[in-house]
């Protein structure tokens, strides 16, 4: 054997060394990357907040820290009149954002608002987006794993609203038919559960959903009784057939899951309210101004956390 051959011999056998080595690498940096960044029983504890679970880096801010900071961060919507949108002098107005502004008044800060789709309203919590969702947030099982409520502020059942010439007026009638829902919301969940011959057009965004409904995508729009009934009387040649499908639920603020100083503060300030009957009056400036005397402001309002 020449020293040539040797030579070439023995540079095959450190290239697959290197290459061995560096699979190696590749494969204990993917193993270290899949085991710290997962939740594990290890990770449990408390954060410094008091937040029991899984330790994360989206800690939430206490009432103290929302304080010092001069902001709360709040949650609303901005397409869902009268309830939470953006006016048109870029102003965000309705019954949620009402009550926000309160808060903020008698917390001593102002209100930095976010615009929240109401698929993501559970998300934006979690990551500490914000400290405080007011986004028309209907209280759930599923969700108060994730989330905690405060005492309610309203109450809701499930509306339907379609065209005059095609009114729903009963439920059977949506049997194969095409029924547009916002995603992230109950009547999402309430259709997928009972009704699975009724077909579900899915949009993240509520103008868009009414956008589809006038367009003529579907056959029907089904969310909170409260607000299809707001939107039906601005929408000319829509009917609400239903005005009331499934239970009666609650709509609450939510914080981040264990944050108690601020769940606190927004219990007792609800607490509070009740006395001057605050939640009529934001009816009476948010919601009468669209519904008129056909709704009775007891059928919505709830005050003092108490059905």
């Amino acid at each position: 054997m020449t020293n040539a051959t040797i030579t070439r011999t023995g540079l095959v056998k450190a290239a697959r060394n290197v290459l061995a080595a560096g699979a190696a690498l590749i494969m204990a940096a993917s193993i270290a990357a899949c085991g710290p960044s997962a939740a594990t029983p290890s990770d449990a504890g408390t954060t410094a907040n008091g937040n029991t679970g899984a330790a994360t880096s989206a800690t939430a801010r206490t009432l103290d820290e929302i304080k010092e900071s001069g902001t709360i961060k709040v949650a609303v919507f901005s397409d869902k009149a009268p309830f939470g949108y953006v006016d048109k002098d870029g102003n965000y107005q309705g019954y949620d954002v009402y009550f926000a502004e309160r808060l903020a008044k008698d917390l001593g800060v102002k209100v930095e608002y976010t615009s929240v789709d109401p698929s993501a309203r559970v998300d934006v919590l979690t990551s500490n987006k914000v400290d405080l969702v007011l986004a028309n947030f209907t209280v759930t099982d599923e969700r108060k794993e994730k989330v905690d409520f405060a005492k309610p502020y309203m109450k809701v059942a499930l509306g339907v609203v379609s065209p005059d010439d095609a009114t729903i007026t009963d439920v059977s009638q949506l049997d194969g038919k095409t029924l547009i829902i916002a995603k992230g919301t109950t009547a999402e969940t309430y259709f997928e559960n009972n009704y699975p011959n009724v077909k579900l057009q899915k949009y993240d965004q509520y103008a868009d959903a009414y956008n589809a409904l006038l367009d003529g995508r579907g056959d029907a729009f089904s969310t909170d009784n409260t607000e299809v009934l707001a939107w039906a009387k601005s929408n000319k040649g829509f009917t609400v057939g239903i005005t009331k499908l499934g239970d009666e639920d609650t709509i609450a603020p939510a914080v981040q899951k264990g944050n108690t100083t601020l769940l606190d503060f927004v219990n007792d300030e609800i607490d509070k309210l009740a006395d001057e009957q605050f939640f009529h009056k934001d009816f009476e400036e948010t919601l009468k101004p669209v519904y008129g005397d056909e709704v009775d402001p007891d059928d919505i309002v709830v005050e003092g956390g108490q059905l």
